[in-house]
Formats: structure tokens, sequence, C-alpha cells
């Protein structure tokens, strides 16, 4: 019987394994997950880590190995404007750093963070499984039985769930979900550039939803790209001349002649906000609690927000010989996260549904707020610190770069 099981091995349940071995080698944890073992190298997409974030991976080992492969973001431009407008005037700038040479965020792909976990997994002794996906869930008492795709069952004091939004665990477990869907997808795509970006992100928001160019190395930038559902799926199943100049519609011609590498992916947007984080010897992190829209590039971060809390939770009941898997130990975690998240989703939600029209009161509205951030310093420095997630009073130690 394991002392944790972990299901999904996306980088939150990753980092969850690590996190809890790293500061307790004694206890017995394991990761199963449903996909075959080599997909993630296949992933092309790469994902904003909050300056908090790089801290824990520091604390894990893994950060140098990461880091040539990192583009620090330097500075960060929003504009409000439609499509068609010659001009798009900047309403708001943040400058990139939080403390000294350290960037509120960096771009890495994604297939390069999940290789250093899995290295570090590796080295801490945690056994991956793959190609299992749960089908069933029995708690009892003193433990927790998983029964996997391969009819064998696996037992554990506690079960971590980061299966993703869909999460079949959660379901199991009985946990309900708040959820509404926003009838936009978001397109995923890689751009390489003829002019240097100078790590500069950009924010564009437009009627049918926000634009964001996203450095990367080697003069080329990650776009996530929020459509109307249905225009989106015209446009990812559609010829690559009309979908090259949409992108250039959007994009410009600031960083020259644009060439799409790789495939072009739309994904569904939506809200889900599981109502409980925690039942008898289960937890729920990452995406399997909440999903959040991509407008402000927190939805990885969150996830890592609730491995560092959940680690520090169960490392600290254990240190003191209670039961890891206790629902007494769980909701402090529970306390310490639901919060957070809760507010995070609704702010999200909010700017998605105020940016994404284009009703003129609304627009004036929102770019005079925009304005009047951008003329007062104290404000501004305020949001960059708590998008970097160092200005949180309550940071569990792993994000303030302490070991548990």
């Amino acid at each position: 019987m394991q002392d944790m099981l972990v299901v999904g091995a996306g980088y939150v349940g990753l980092s969850a394994a690590v996190a809890v071995k790293q500061a307790a080698p004694h206890l017995d944890v394991a990761v199963v997950e449903a996909a075959p073992e080599h997909v993630w190298q296949k992933d092309m997409r790469a994902s904003a880590i909050i300056a908090a974030a790089t801290k824990m991976l520091e604390v894990f080992g893994i950060w140098e190995e990461i880091q040539p492969e990192a583009q620090p973001i330097t500075k960060m431009i929003v504009t409000d404007s439609r499509t068609a407008d010659p001009v798009r005037p900047v309403f708001l700038t943040f400058d990139g750093e939080v403390e000294d040479g350290r960037p509120f965020a960096h771009m890495i792909p994604n297939a390069v963070l999940v290789r250093a976990l899995r290295g570090v997994c590796d080295r801490l002794g945690i056994e991956i499984r793959h190609g299992l996906s749960a089908t069933g869930l029995k708690t009892e008492e003193n433990r927790i039985s998983v029964t996997l795709s391969d009819a064998s069952t696996l037992q554990s004091r506690l079960l971590v769930a980061c299966d993703g939004v869909r999460s079949k665990l959660r379901d199991l477990a009985g946990i309900k979900t708040v959820s509404w869907d926003y009838g936009q997808s978001g397109i995923v795509v890689t751009v390489e550039h003829e002019r240097p970006h100078n790590g500069c992100a950009e924010e564009h928001f437009l009627p049918s939803g926000p634009f964001a160019i996203l450095p990367l190395t080697n003069n080329r930038s990650s776009l996530v790209w929020t459509e109307r559902a249905h225009d989106a799926d015209r446009l990812v199943a559609g010829d690559d001349l009309i979908f090259e100049e949409e992108l250039e519609r959007r994009f410009g011609h600031k960083l020259g002649a644009l060439k799409v590498i790789g495939e072009r992916r739309a994904f569904p947007l939506g809200l889900t906000l599981a109502r409980a984080f925690v039942a008898p010897r289960f937890a729920l992190a990452g995406d399997a609690a909440h999903g959040i829209h991509p407008i402000s590039g927190q939805g990885l971060n969150l996830g890592f927000k609730d491995v560092a809390a959940l680690a520090e939770t169960i490392v600290e009941a254990d240190r003191l010989g209670l039961d890891i898997g206790s629902i007494n130990i769980l909701e402090r975690y529970q306390t310490w996260r639901r919060f957070d998240t809760f507010r995070m989703g609704v702010t999200t939600d909010v700017l998605n549904r105020l940016f994404s029209n284009d009703m003129m009161p609304l627009r004036i509205a929102r770019d005079v707020g925009l304005g009047i951030v951008d003329r007062l310093p104290g404000l501004k420095s305020f949001f960059i610190g708590q998008a970097a997630g160092t200005a949180a009073r309550n940071n569990p130690r792993l994000l303030a770069g302490e070991t548990i």
C-alpha cells in the first residue's frame, strides 16, 4: 500500500509527487497516468510560469536544467481595439521584474518542464505507471482503493487527483462542480518571426476575446488566440493561407514576416470550480479542482500553488505523526486554497465578460480604467506582485523558495 498515490502525470501531478517525496523521503509515493509513456514529448505548447513557481522549481533542483530553454518576460503591454483598427493604442504597460534579476514570469515549453520533473521523479525513486486510467474508487477507514483499467487495484493512504478539468476521479468521489461554457475556444499555435520580441508579452483585447502574444526563445512566440467557438473550429480546420491571413490581422507586422510552426489546435473555454477540494483520503489539485479562462495566464500557476500548499500540509502532518489522509488534515489544505481559487475564477470570468465585447460604454469604461492603472506606479507594482505570486501573505514555503 502506498502512502500517496497521484493520478495524472502532467506538471501538477508530477510536482505534487516530487514535493512530498523530496521533503519526506520515507513516504512511498507513486504516480499513475492514462496516456502512453512518450505522449508528453509531442506537446509543442508552452506555459507562463510565474516567479513564485520558479522558486519552487529551484527547490526541486531542476531550474538550472530548465532555464536555458525558458524565455523571461521582461515587459507586458495591454491594448484594447477592434481587429480592423489601423492603430492599437497601448493603455497599460508592466515592467517584468518583481525582484532584482527575477522577471515576474518565464515562458517554458511544456515538454521541457515535464522532462525535468520526470527526471527528478526518477532520482527520488517515484514510480510512474502509464496507460492506466481509474475506473472505480472505494474509500475505507484507513485506505482508499483505486480500480484501474487493467482490472488491477491500488491502495493508498491518500489519493491525489490531478487528472484534468474533466476529472473522472472527481466524479467517482462524488464531488460536484460549478461550471459554464463561454462559447469560446482558445487557439494555441507557435509562430516564428523575423525580428526579436525582446521578451515583450502582449495582450490585445479584441471583441471576440483576448489575443495573447507570449515570447519564446529564438525569435518565436506562443499565441493564445480566443475566438467564438464556431469561428475557432473553422479557422483551425480551414485553409493554411486563410489562417495565416487572419493571424496576421491580429498579430500585426511589427515583428516582420510570420511563419506558423507545428499544428494549430483549439480548446473549448469555460469555468469549472469544484464545490469541494477534498473528501476522506482524497484531494483534488490543478485543473481537476479548477479550470479557468486563460485571460490571466494563471491556470497552471494555480495548480502549482495547490501543490505547494498540499505538500506542506501533508508533510507537516506526517512529521507530527498524524494520518495524512485524514479529512481533518485535508481540510486545512482546502481552507488554504479554496478562497484564492474562487477569487481567481471570478476575476477571470469578469475580465473575459468585460473585454470580450464591443459595447461602446463598456469600452470607454475599461479603457479609462486601464489608463488610470497605468498612471499609478504603486497600483501597477501591486498587480504585478499579485500576478507573479510573490506578494501573497500566506504563500506556502515552496513558493517562497524555502524547503518544507
